[in-house]
């Protein structure tokens, strides 16, 4: 870290909790360029081959990040691959023209990797060979620090005192070629991150959180790929508005249908048909084409083949038998939602409460987040179906058996504990 940094480092971490002190007056000092300028993209064989002896060469963590194409393209594939490592300096690689990046991945594999918000990163990483074995991810360090804003343009400001250009976030990263501002805001967003963490590693070692953090860590990039999502057209927007089954079954056949049509193309479903549009669809269930164009999202723009081709989606779901409908819900995994447990069943709302009560005093006084102290779905469970016993030792297994780490379940088992305890068992 240079003596700059430090000092920003230090004036910041100096306060509780790791937030900016109230009385600093000094702006951000704007970073403009990369310490390097901004490196040429990789995007051959050759060059990769370049990249990767350099890394391999290279000493102590590397930052990580990638780009996504989220709204424009389909999938959540990278776009771009931004590095750096001390002795190797940034490298930005392209997926497109590199799409095998295992043997970099394999030279990194023993290398700690810095990322910003590292379950974001790591699928599409994953897809094309990069899978660290040790993270250090900076915004959950943050929040287990205690930082009111944790992005990385905030963290790096209020921690180092420099401030991020953030404007080309949400651009399309699969456009090529990439313009130079935009590579120069992708090599910005790693040229600190090694500095970052060092001083995110002091703070939370001063916190006494800072083997809380490894944990963490340690359960992201050991947790495997998340599996496929059940019946995903379910989270259309707008799918409160609908309720009857032949309505659902609509929406499911024109979900399925802009998805196809969505990854043919290689864009994103919504730039194909929006949700509004199918929703609008599915409660007005057209009979014929003229009908479905006079509908909100199916206006003149659109062309008689495509407006063929979502009218025979809502025919298909019209044609189907009442045993092919689809169900109203999706089968309940685990408790029910909070507000209906006072009818339910009394003791364990009383329990719920006591011990969102002793969780959320608890998360106050080790000044982090409550879902980072125990998620609220391990609470649930253990709520609305307690160990028999109620013993500490009960309520640990309890906790252990939905995910939680060791530290979660050193902090928080008393107070689930005697929640348990002070309230009545279930009926």
């Amino acid at each position: 870290m240079t003596d700059a940094h430090k000092t920003a480092a230090e004036t910041a971490l100096r306060t509780t909790g790791g937030a900016p002190p109230d009385d600093v007056d000094k702006a951000p000092i704007p970073l403009l360029e990369p310490r390097e300028g901004i490196p040429p993209v990789v995007a051959t064989d050759e060059a990769l081959a370049e990249v990767v002896a350099a890394f391999a060469a290279g000493t102590g963590p590397v930052a990580v990040d990638a780009e996504r194409a989220s709204g424009y393209r389909y999938g959540q594939r990278a776009y771009l691959v931004q590095m750096r490592r001390e002795g190797a300096g940034t490298a930005l690689i392209d997926p497109v023209g590199c799409p095998d990046l295992s043997a970099l991945g394999e030279v990194l594999s023993d290398t700690e990797w810095i990322l910003h918000a590292a379950t974001q990163d790591l699928p599409c990483l994953r897809e094309i060979g990069m899978v660290p074995s040790r993270i250090f991810d900076t915004e959950l360090a943050g929040r287990l620090a205690g930082f009111p804003r944790v992005g990385l343009g905030a963290m790096v400001e209020s921690v180092l005192g420099y401030a991020l250009e953030k404007g080309h976030s949400a651009v399309d990263w699969s456009t090529r070629p990439l313009p130079e501002p935009w590579l120069r805001y992708a090599a910005l967003d790693v040229e600190l991150l090694v500095d970052l963490r060092d001083a995110l590693e002091k703070e939370l070692d001063r916190q006494g959180k800072l083997e809380w953090a490894r944990e963490e860590f340690d359960a992201i990039a050991s947790a495997p790929p998340a599996p496929p999502r059940k019946d995903p057209w379910r989270r259309t927007s707008g799918m409160h508005k609908v309720r009857r089954r032949r309505q659902m079954a609509a929406v499911r056949e024109l979900w399925t249908a802009r998805d196809k049509v969505a990854q043919r193309r290689d864009v994103s479903p919504g730039k194909v048909l929006s949700d509004s549009a199918i929703i609008e669809a599915s409660l007005a269930l057209p009979a014929h084409v003229n009908a479905l164009t006079a509908l909100p999202g199916f206006g003149h723009r659109m062309g008689r083949r495509q407006l063929e081709q979502w009218q025979a989606a809502i025919d298909r779901a019209k044609a189907l038998s009442e045993a092919e409908l689809p169900q109203p819900g999706q089968p309940l995994q685990g408790p029910p939602p909070p507000r209906s447990w006072a009818d339910k069943d009394p003791a364990a709302a009383a329990r719920l409460s006591a011990a969102r009560a002793a969780v959320s005093e608890l998360a106050e006084r080790l000044n982090m987040p409550q879902e980072n102290l125990i998620t609220p779905d391990t609470v649930r469970r253990v709520c609305w179906e307690p160990p028999g016993d109620r013993s500490g030792a009960a309520v640990a297994e309890a906790l252990a058996s939905y995910g939680a780490r060791r530290w979660q379940i050193e902090q928080v088992t008393p107070l689930l504990s005697a929640a348990l305890t002070d309230t009545p068992a279930k009926s």
